[in-house]
């Protein structure tokens, strides 16, 4: 759609540059002065609103019914793109720390704004490193506040949704918290990796909050079911192209 990329072009990116940094610097100042609880969360999911509404991107959530107030969660989704952040970030419309990769610490503006939210960074190369990001987000859960991650890891390169690792599971069973899967639909169209930083494409999102599921005991055979029931829920709402293989 060449008026669209013109769009994009002319008047999204000049507005989206500048509330990014914008939102950046009252992230890192408001979490400075009054403590990241809600500093680190309300301007950044202001700002991924924003980016998904002026990019004219039709939006539909569902499942918003199965999320109990003053509840811990670990939040578990797909990967499909860039887009899935601003879709969580923006329509989940619940307070939370997300784990990251590590490397994400050094994006002008936004590295700094999301260590002064206190988000958890994975570094998946150092044993001591993984370690000390369970810590954290444990400490997280424990003050009750909820973790969003990707099992996957990073994003899908052809669509299809990938092998999920322990590491969220673990969370929930050493804490015996529920898990919730959400089942990210469209980002893939509208962004995919294998394009990366481009225009986007007009295509619609889907967001699906699927129920908690509660554990069923603890230790391995746990965090092995939470996995692959999570692993279904989410897989239950993609369409078969999208599907894990």
């Amino acid at each position: 759609m060449f008026f669209y990329k013109i769009y994009q072009l002319i008047i999204f990116l000049p507005i989206f540059l500048v509330i990014t940094i914008l939102t950046a610097l009252v992230t890192i100042i408001g979490c400075a002065l009054g403590g990241s609880r809600f500093w680190g969360y309300y301007p950044g999911k202001i700002w991924s609103w924003l980016t998904c509404r002026l990019l004219l991107l039709p939006i539909k959530v569902e499942g918003r019914e199965n999320l109990a107030n003053n509840t811990s969660y670990v939040f578990v989704a797909n990967h499909q793109g860039a887009m899935d952040i601003f879709l969580i970030y923006g329509f989940l419309r619940r307070n939370f720390k997300w784990m990251m990769k590590k490397s994400l610490k050094k994006i002008p503006f936004v590295g700094q704004a999301c260590q002064a939210a206190r988000f958890i960074f994975v570094d998946r190369g150092s044993q001591h490193g993984a370690k000390e990001s369970l810590r954290q987000a444990t400490a997280v859960l424990k003050g009750g506040m909820s973790v969003m991650v990707f099992p996957e890891g990073s994003r899908t390169f052809d669509g299809q949704m990938r092998h999920f690792s322990k590491g969220a599971f673990f969370l929930a069973d050493e804490l015996q918290l529920p898990v919730v899967p959400i089942t990210i639909d469209g980002s893939f169209q509208v962004l995919p990796r294998t394009k990366g930083f481009n225009f986007v494409n007009y295509h619609s999102m889907r967001l699906v909050i699927h129920a908690p599921i509660m554990p069923q005991g603890q230790g391995a055979d746990n965090i092995k079911a939470l996995s692959q029931l999570s692993y279904d829920a989410i897989d239950s709402a993609l369409p078969q192209q999208s599907q894990g293989a």
